[in-house]
């Protein structure tokens, strides 16, 4: 979590630090704060749900300038809270921020900092492509990432200001600082030019003790009003200009400690305590004791990463964590792939986005995703987990109960990777409400968004005009990835902050809050729909452009490819086609979605004839290049005979399923 202003204390003494060449070297990664700071500086939309094709661009950027320079990245990520709970409050007090945040960004169209949903996603799947080491820690990885440098004798990347409080042999290379975009080469030799923190040269400039860093740490970062009202300024030294002090508290604290050389931890603290404003006894040992906690946070554990690293071994967990978790949940939870806050605490803090905040929050269309997805972890006694989201500009925390029906009661945790795949997308297709024959026609790649979609467009009942954005930036994101394509890097300039929709805002961030959690579902289900590329799919600012250029067009005058026409057709009506098995009770989904069919100028009989003329006369035409390239699986390819026969069992669901009975197909 940093420790407020330290930050800006060693910027102004920046002789601190030491400048280095860096080149030739492990190097370990605080891969959370790496994946946001990344985001934030590299000036991409913050307010629209984010533009993940450039920011991966930026991570790829980055990670080829690593090796590039000889440089051996290893990345760790957060992982939640961890067992002790000890930051809750911190990170409760976060979400409170970022909600006031998000309303006025949405007021003023201005960043606030507001990260896209799938930013860590879009982070961990480029460097899995690119074969970059990664492992989500069960808790904070701060200590297991320091302990780790500690044995490698390797610096740590980071911006987190925790780690300058750890005595680590290598120190901290400050992300501010790592110039891995001006890298340069001499004498036949690369390397990044950047700056290089240690605790030996911070301390002797300060002349405190290194023994009493965690004890500074403590104090500086601890919001107790108690402790906040100590007068820490009054210990400055007398010939230091006041009008150079910029963060007072931090060097009268630092000032206080350096007269106290000879003074152990605990003779510190009860010093500490004296200076405290007259209180209770009672009230006085809660707050000792609550620093005497955060203390044993800077305390290095064992490593328990290196053998990740070395063979893959998944982490060990504490005895008081997980002891029951099967060991492929374990796996899952190392390669970052579940944060283990669920099992741990019953707890999920929900993500805030910038929408209209007069309405209900984005996250609850996803609840009955998210549901599924506890019962699976917890089973259907495994207890209520208690959902940390807003109502209005408020912060308020909702009791949510697993969900274990259908087929999910024939699923059991620990063994769920050796169950029939059949039944896994059952499972997952079931909780979408999306039949399998409705993908049928879908790339593979795009089956999971698109029955995401189906699942939204019945939820949240967005405008036409939403919807047809939303597949139109699909598709050229599609075919952006066929043609191995990526989006130019253009950043926002002060000047053209333009107020946000945010009703429309509200719907995109409706859907990408039920991508989010339908992945995470397809994942505890190992995967029975391929894994989308997430970078591909959604792009903020040109799905808003798109949805206000259709106010007034058709996407087909838009989408001028044959090919990606005839793409955009196919998901289209996969979202739209009415469901035969539903309720045909006036105002059910069918009729609902009927009328949405209409509303979006659908003739699917009249586009199937076409369609199928166009896969008669074009080379190209069949659902074999909707799959192209190594990277992605193939459909079954597309003969005139099957495309016919598809669509009589699509307007004839019996007449499909007495096929199936007979072993047609």
């Amino acid at each position: 979590m940093g420790i407020q202003g330290l930050w800006s204390l060693l910027e102004d003494r920046s002789h601190i630090y030491q400048d280095i060449r860096f080149r030739d070297s492990k190097l370990l990664v605080d891969g959370t704060n790496l994946a946001f700071y990344l985001y934030a500086t590299s000036n991409l939309d913050q307010n629209r749900g984010g533009e993940y094709l450039a920011y991966q661009v930026q991570v790829q950027a980055l990670f080829m300038a690593l090796g590039d320079c000889g440089i051996k990245p290893y990345v760790v990520m957060d992982g939640g809270t961890g067992a002790s709970d000890i930051r809750l409050n911190i990170r409760e007090d976060r979400q409170r921020r970022l909600l006031q945040s998000a309303q006025g960004a949405a007021l003023n169209g201005r960043r606030a900092g507001i990260l896209p949903p799938f930013t860590t996603t879009v982070f961990e799947q480029t460097l899995n492509d690119m074969k970059v080491p990664l492992v989500r820690c069960f808790g904070e990885a701060d200590g297991q990432l320091a302990a780790l440098a500690r044995d490698w004798s390797c610096p740590v990347l980071s911006g987190d200001s925790d780690f300058y409080i750890y005595d680590l042999p290598a120190g901290v290379l400050p992300l501010r600082h790592f110039l891995w975009d001006s890298w340069e080469t001499r004498q036949n030799s690369s390397y990044i030019p950047c700056k290089r923190y240690t605790t030996a040269s911070f301390c002797t400039f300060f002349n405190i003790d290194p023994q009493l860093l965690p004890f500074f740490a403590s104090l500086a970062g601890n919001d107790h009003d108690c402790l906040r009202k100590i007068p820490w300024a009054r210990f400055l030294p007398a010939d230091r200009p006041r009008k150079r002090i910029k963060v007072p508290r931090l060097e009268g604290l630092l000032s206080w400690l350096g007269a106290r050389t000879d003074q152990t931890a605990e003779d510190t603290l009860t010093a500490a305590m004296d200076l405290i404003p007259p209180m209770s006894q009672q009230a006085q040992t809660e707050v000792q004791t609550e620093v005497q906690t955060a203390m044993l946070e800077y305390q290095l554990p064992s490593s328990s990463l290196r053998e990740f690293f070395s063979e893959g071994t998944a982490p060990s967990l504490p005895a008081e964590m997980l002891s029951w978790v099967p060991e492929w949940v374990r796996a899952c939870l190392a390669r970052g792939d579940l944060g283990a806050d669920v099992f741990v605490h019953r707890r999920k803090i929900l993500r805030i986005q910038v929408e209209h905040f007069d309405l209900q929050s984005s996250n609850l269309t996803s609840r009955p995703l998210r549901q599924v997805l506890y019962g699976l972890l917890l089973g259907q006694g495994g207890g209520e987990v208690l959902e940390v989201d807003r109502d209005g500009l408020e912060l308020i925390s909702v009791k949510v109960r697993p969900l274990v029906q259908g087929a999910a009661q024939t699923l059991r945790l620990d063994s769920l990777p050796q169950a029939d795949r059949a039944v896994r997308l059952q499972v997952c297709l079931e909780t979408l409400g999306v039949e399998e024959e409705t993908l049928e026609r879908v790339p593979a790649h795009l089956c999971l968004p698109v029955a995401v979609t189906r699942y939204w467009l019945r939820r949240a009942s967005p405008e036409p005009t939403v919807l047809k954005a939303l597949l139109m930036v699909m598709v050229q994101g599609e075919q952006n990835r066929r043609k191995r394509l990526t989006i130019g890097w253009q950043g926002y300039s002060n000047s053209i902050f333009r107020p946000l929709d945010c009703v429309v805002a509200h719907s995109f961030n409706q859907w990408q809050a039920c991508l989010k959690d339908a992945s995470q579902l397809n994942l505890r289900l190992c995967k029975p729909l391929p894994e989308p590329h997430f970078a591909w799919l959604y792009q903020g600012r040109l799905v808003h452009q798109r949805q206000k250029q259709l106010l007034n067009r058709e996407p087909e005058e838009i989408l001028h490819s044959p090919q990606f026409r005839r793409l955009y057709r196919r998901l289209l009506g996969a979202v739209t086609q009415p469901d035969p098995r539903a309720n045909r009770r006036a105002g059910g989904p069918e009729v609902q979605l009927r009328a949405s069919m209409e509303h979006l100028h659908l003739n699917t009989q009249d586009e199937d004839e076409e369609e199928e003329e166009e896969e008669e006369g074009e080379e190209l035409g069949g659902a074999e290049d909707l799959d192209q390239g190594p990277d992605w699986p193939r459909v079954t390819v597309g003969t005139r005979y099957r495309t016919k026969d598809r669509k009589d069992r699509s307007r004839n669901p019996e007449l499909g399923r007495k096929q199936e009975r007979e072993g047609w197909g």
